[in-house]
């Protein structure tokens, strides 16, 4: 199952267990647990630390745990965690085999003090980029909590629950049956949606800290960026964030960034976030900013108030909260949103092998979007509001080639459609004639390109473009002295990573000028 060299690097890993366990497996005749035994054969051979049984009672096959000697962790795999999910197998074999995790003591803490019976499930699919964060936080959870547990399941192998239980983005987590939540989660987010008293605390401690010589407000990489470029010239720096990473998380392939050939965000994130560990920066997750108050009105300092109820000051700020998916605003839209209307189609792809799906946007990302679902499901219409598409013309070229893709042009989406519980299909105004058509449908891509995330900011002195964007200087600071912007926020064209990272790094040096000439 494994070739020579995942072999080698695996064992090298498995090298760092401490003490033994037992991989339980359960199985039946098919393929797929042919196939699963395989890559357990393969992992038991490479430590003498771990056993293997095949006398596994799951319910679900093919699967298996991950278990001490005489102790269930609680830890499943209900399927073969491979593509993504390969590195979340790896973390649990080392965990349970007794190596420590790269979390904070207080995290861990925290973990063991939860005290309810929890039984987590995770929906996830081997091509979502954002499914391992999740499945190794809960993953994480059950090792050091006897308490929970946690079955990560293949959507995509045992789709007869994915129907049942109408799982249609993922990851989708459900909590004791019942459904938890969607989409990327840390495990920051889930401690503090399971430990209610937590966000009380950190927002109580956030406005008991001293303030700021710089504070950048966002975590993508131009707040990355600020971060070190700011750390570096020994001023107090902070990092208020509601993600880490922002948009480049749910990015799949990258292939521009400059000097690495081809990556994937979350590879980009954590690497980020490593590099930003390396400095004295105060980094607080978990923190939409709601309002701005600026110096003038607050003694000679910036004040953010975050949706917590936290308050930061800073004598400088950098706004670096980035952009988020478009949406198309028509009826039935957000009713169906998760439940029919995506807009990863990387994660989302593989829960509708098979079926027929709409593309809505005509330029590189809608077009890419198209092509790479056609691989998966039965048919995609690809539905594009100008007379032509937008996207380069080498993947035009590749999209015509497809038998199973149509395309739509002149077409301006008018509504969502469903029986209550799913998507069914969407209506759009033909424009050439303005006629209403139909089209039946299973599910719905969104790619129509990126919105500003400032709302927060409406009716405070910074001004900003009709469309919402941050408007800067050359050195990055916004109308309000003092206060920089950087990254998809402003007004600075082209929304690539690269520029948002120079973008960011021009402002926290505006801003530490700043500081010094004021």
């Amino acid at each position: 199952m494994l070739d020579a060299k995942l072999k080698n690097q695996l064992k090298a890993y498995l090298e760092k267990v401490t003490q033994p366990f037992e991989i339980v497996a359960s199985l039946d005749d098919g393929e797929k647990s042919r196939e699963l035994l395989g890559l357990l054969e393969d992992i038991n051979g490479l430590s003498d630390k771990i056993s293997l049984s095949t006398d596994g009672e799951n319910e679900r096959t093919p699967s298996f745990a991950i278990n001490r000697p005489g102790e269930e962790t609680g830890v499943v795999f209900a399927g073969i965690p491979m593509g993504h999910e390969f590195t979340s197998l790896v973390l649990a074999l080392l965990q349970v085999g007794g190596h420590p995790p790269k979390v904070s003591d207080e995290a861990l803490e925290q973990i063991k003090a939860l005290d309810s019976e929890m039984q987590f499930e995770t929906y996830y699919s081997l091509s979502c980029q954002n499914c391992p964060d999740v499945v190794q936080a809960l993953n994480l959870l059950a090792i050091f909590n006897p308490k929970i547990r946690h079955t990560a399941i293949d959507g995509a192998l045992f789709q007869d629950e994915v129907e049942s239980r109408e799982v249609m983005s993922v990851p989708s987590i459900f909590l004791n049956g019942k459904p938890f939540d969607q989409g990327r989660m840390t495990l920051e987010q889930i401690l503090a949606k399971v430990d209610t008293g937590a966000a009380e605390r950190d927002a109580k401690a956030m406005s008991e800290k001293a303030a700021f010589d710089t504070l950048i407000v966002g975590g993508g990489p131009a707040g990355a960026a600020a971060a070190i470029y700011s750390s570096r010239k020994g001023i107090n720096t902070g990092v208020a964030a509601e993600r880490f990473g922002g948009q480049v998380a749910d990015t799949m392939g990258i292939e521009n960034f400059i000097s690495v050939s081809k990556t994937e965000g979350p590879k980009l994130v954590s690497a980020m976030e490593e590099h930003v560990k390396d400095y004295d920066v105060d980094v607080m997750n978990l923190q939409r900013a709601v309002t701005f108050t600026p110096a003038e009105q607050e003694g000679g300092l910036h004040q953010i108030t975050f949706e917590s109820g936290a308050t930061l000051k800073s004598k400088t700020l950098v706004l670096a909260t980035g952009a988020r998916w478009r949406e198309m605003n028509v009826p039935g839209e957000q009713e169906y949103r998760n439940k029919g209307v995506a807009y990863c189609p990387h994660c989302d792809g593989p829960l509708f092998k098979g079926k027929h799906v709409a593309v809505i946007g005509g330029g590189n990302s809608g077009v890419e979007a198209a092509i790479d679902l056609a691989g998966i499901v039965g048919h995609v219409t690809l539905i594009e509001f100008m007379g032509e598409m937008r996207a380069d013309a080498v993947l035009q070229k590749k999209l015509k080639t497809l038998s199973n893709v149509d395309i739509i042009l002149d077409a301006q989406t008018t509504e969502v459609t469903g029986d209550g519980s799913r998507v069914n299909g969407l209506s759009y105004k033909d424009r050439t004639n303005d006629e209403i058509k139909h089209v039946e449908l299973d599910g719905i891509f969104v790619q129509i390109g990126l919105v500003p995330n400032t709302e927060w900011l409406k009716g405070s002195l910074i001004e900003m473009t009709p469309r919402g964007e941050i408007i800067v200087d050359a050195h990055g600071m916004t109308s309000v002295p003092g206060v920089f912007a950087a990254g998809d926020v402003t007004t600075v064209p082209y929304k690539q990573i690269v520029i948002a990272m120079g973008e960011g790094a021009k402002a926290s040096l505006g801003a530490f000028d700043y500081l010094i000439r004021h």
